[in-house]
């Protein structure tokens, strides 16, 4: 079927009227508040904390992990980002004394907090006792998820002498016994894909002063 001299096909009527939607949106109230929103930065908030003895400021998105925190503002590479869903322990720290998922906490959360890395454990010169029991046991294969392994071996040792009792602790009324059942219920979070679960144990028996 022809069409007559200045008809307009119903192929270039739809492109046309797309067209104008598209300009309209653009430049009508709905898209020029869309463009303002789009160009509005995130809340930002000023967080304070300590981190391996170092007081820091930092300003940052308040949708900002402490485990990107640590990694991309401080630089701290050392804390790793396994599956990011706080189930491999890769991203262990030590947040005033006790262990958590920093994949799984905000940074914001956090306000004059003291966090201790595995950069603030030991030196290459100088390795806290469970980085040298690590290394004498073989207690890693490639590595990464060792800072989290370290990391939360340090503060099981602690949590068991401080009384805090686990799922395996037979007398939740009394005090927990500092020994390798309780030891590896608690490292149950802590993945390690390579498999070096005995020498890992066998670290933190020497560091606890037990029978591995």
């Amino acid at each position: 079927m022809t069409e007559g001299r200045g008809a307009i096909s119903r192929r270039n009527l739809l492109k046309s009227g797309a067209a104008g939607a598209a300009v309209a949106g653009s430049i009508g109230p709905g898209g020029v508040a869309l463009a303002q929103a789009e160009a509005e930065m995130p809340p930002h908030a000023r967080v304070n904390v300590k981190v391996n003895g170092a007081d820091h400021s930092l300003d940052l998105d308040t949708r900002t992990t402490l485990l990107d925190a640590l990694r991309e503002h401080l630089k701290l590479t050392g804390t790793k980002k396994g599956c990011d869903h706080g189930q491999c322990g890769a991203c262990t720290v030590i947040v005033d004394g006790r262990r958590i998922n920093s994949c799984l906490t905000l940074a914001v959360m956090h306000e004059g907090a003291a966090v201790t890395t595995i950069e603030g454990l030991g030196t290459p010169d100088n390795l806290h006792p469970m980085q040298a029991a690590f290394v004498k046991h073989d207690g890693y294969q490639c590595g990464y998820c060792t800072p989290g392994q370290i990391c939360s071996a340090v503060a099981v040792i602690e949590e068991i002498r401080a009384g805090i009792p686990s799922h395996v602790t037979q007398d939740i009324a009394g005090k927990p016994p500092l020994t390798t059942l309780e030891m590896r219920e608690r490292m149950s979070g802590n993945i390690c894909r390579c498999g070096a679960y005995s020498n890992i144990a066998e670290a933190m028996a020497e560091v606890a002063g037990v029978k591995a």
